[in-house]
């Protein structure tokens, strides 16, 4: 599949510098900052600093220092923020029908709460 990275969605913005955020941690590939509307007490995003997508895009595209950089990020955020105890929901959407809002590789951490159900049996 091609993907079209658009230079011009949220978090490209962010990561010039145009649009602010509350960083969590910056490493050489990657970005985690907290979510302007969260959805749970913990609401982390981690993004790659590279023209992303979707993860499978990441996974095929990406080089191992950018990929073993961005699994780290998660892992770093988890250990930051103290979740291992209580533990956290990873999720990352991909596309329309995964209701992918931002056209950027993105994980959301959610945590701090019980946060019921994956999905409701339909």
């Amino acid at each position: 599949m091609a993907y079209t990275y658009d230079d011009q969605n949220i978090f490209a913005k962010i990561l010039r510098g145009e649009i602010p955020n509350d960083t969590v941690l910056e490493t050489e590939h990657s970005l985690a900052f907290r979510d302007i509307t969260p959805q749970a007490p913990h609401h982390v995003l981690v993004i790659p600093k590279g023209p992303y997508v979707t993860y499978d895009h990441f996974a095929a595209e990406a080089s191992d220092a950018e990929i073993v950089d961005y699994t780290r990020a998660v892992g770093q955020i988890c250990q930051i923020l103290g979740l291992e105890e209580d533990g956290f929901r990873l999720i990352s959407n991909a596309g329309r029908a995964g209701v992918q809002e931002v056209p950027h590789l993105h994980v959301h951490i959610l945590a701090g709460r019980p946060l019921g159900r994956m999905l409701d049996k339909a």
